[in-house]
């Protein structure tokens, strides 16, 4: 069973800003798993790491190849087009 997950906005100091992302490095996790992981852990929600992993991974794999048409730089566009629309609001809110 794959989790269903909702998008939502916090706001990190800088210091936890750049500890994330060298933990997100450093690991090869993105930062979504890494915040979710500590809420589980916070929270205690107690499903381990390892059994997350396994069951993503199943999920992966049952999933690969359902949607073809995406490219394999789909993430990056969709960022990139974050970035674009971010800069583009800060333009008009400057005047």
């Amino acid at each position: 069973m794959v989790a269903i997950v909702e998008r939502t906005q916090i706001y990190l100091t800088e210091e936890e800003q750049r500890a994330l992302e060298a933990r997100a490095l450093a690991t090869g996790r993105t930062k979504s798993d890494l915040i979710r992981e500590a809420l589980d852990v916070y929270l205690d929600l107690g499903e381990a790491h390892e059994e997350r992993m396994r069951r993503w991974r199943e999920a992966v794999d049952a999933a690969y190849g359902a949607a073809p048409y995406l490219s394999a730089t789909y993430v990056e566009d969709l960022r990139a087009l974050d970035v674009e629309r971010q800069e583009e609001l800060e333009r008009r809110w400057r005047g």
